[in-house]
């Protein structure tokens, strides 16, 4: 999964908005290392959920 973080003494208002805009716009590519990545995290959320 991934997270975004933003400086707010680097980075400006308008610059974090368009950084903001193309994370949440971003699409998963399908590729085969993202769905093993994705396979890993499925089997921990099986293995811990609570009951």
């Amino acid at each position: 999964m991934n997270i975004l973080v933003i400086g707010a003494r680097v980075v400006g208002a308008e610059l974090a908005r368009e950084l903001v805009r193309a994370f949440v716009g971003a699409r998963f590519s399908g590729e085969e290392r993202h769905r093993r990545r994705l396979e890993k995290i499925k089997a921990l959320e099986a293995r811990y959920r609570s009951s």
